[in-house]
């Protein structure tokens, strides 16, 4: 199937983290993206608001997805999978985890792959990117971001390693599944070329600002007590515990190959992210 570059394709989460980057792409490379986010982007599209869901699915032929990031997110995809097909929307790209993935598989509650299986069951081409933890959180995900600037990361993560992914990689990769030919029915894990502990990557990040960022372990518990403190939601706070749980077991540090195989080149390195954080995210002075 091939993608008309006059055809909007929606892209869910289109101002955050990776969708406004697959926006931006697909911009570039001459396609016309509809980026849907709850306040702002191109279109409204909110989970909780199923009025919302079929203004932005007008003429579109293609979805990038980002669900809901709870732990039962599989009944509102799979709603709003059908309901896009039955609009005439052929290929469909869900932004998923690797985390979830092996997660599920060790039986931790709710239905984490759920959103996986709506979206193969919808009837469109379809394409799942299982990428691992982004490198841009030391940026742009507040709980990780926050004790960045304020010149220490404090986390349940202790000594265990990460396969950070550029979002850029990401970001490729989907725009490559979302417009051209061969990636339907795949999954593609996606991680970086090495494996880090958060020490050592936020020593790195400390190197390439010149601005010295302490890394604290914690427990479980004391993390948990540090959220709850901040006014996070407990759900929300359950998923954190899980998924840095998995860091701190070691489960996470494995590579993958899935941007070699969607695109044909090996992912960036943590290091050219370090050079970019330097000068957006903490310019030296």
């Amino acid at each position: 199937m091939t993608i008309s570059t006059t055809a909007p394709i929606l892209v869910l989460g289109g101002t955050g983290k990776t969708g406004r980057r697959v926006a931006s792409l697909l911009a570039e490379r001459g396609f016309t993206p509809r980026a849907a986010a709850r306040s702002a982007g191109d279109v409204r599209f909110d989970w909780t608001d199923r009025s919302t869901w079929e203004p932005a699915l007008e003429g579109v032929r293609a979805v990038f997805l980002v669900d809901s990031q709870t732990w039962d997110a599989a009944e509102e995809l799979g709603a709003f999978s059908r309901l896009a097909v039955a609009r005439g929307v052929e290929r469909l790209v869900l932004l998923a985890s690797r985390a979830y993935a092996e997660l599920d598989a060790l039986g931790s509650p709710g239905d984490l792959l759920g959103p996986e299986r709506a979206v193969r069951e919808a009837g469109a081409e379809w394409t799942v990117l299982r990428p691992t933890w982004f490198s841009q959180n030391f940026a742009e995900f507040p709980p990780v971001s926050d004790g960045m600037a304020a010149g220490e990361l404090r986390l349940p993560v202790g000594e265990g390693r990460e396969s950070f992914i550029d979002v850029r990689d990401i970001a490729e990769v989907a725009v490559a599944a979302l417009t051209g030919d061969g990636h339907a029915g795949e999954t593609y894990e996606l991680s970086g070329p090495r494996a880090l502990t958060w020490r050592e990557a936020v020593g790195e990040l400390s190197r390439a600002t010149g601005r010295e960022v302490r890394f604290t372990p914690l427990s479980d518990q004391e993390y948990r007590a540090e959220l709850a403190a901040q006014g996070w939601p407990e759900d929300v706070v359950d998923l954190f515990s899980v998924v840095f749980g998995h860091i701190r077991e070691g489960r996470s540090d494995a590579l993958s190959d899935g941007v070699r195989r969607a695109l044909g080149r090996e992912p960036r390195d943590f290091a050219e992210y370090a050079g970019e954080y330097a000068k957006e995210a903490l310019p030296s002075a």
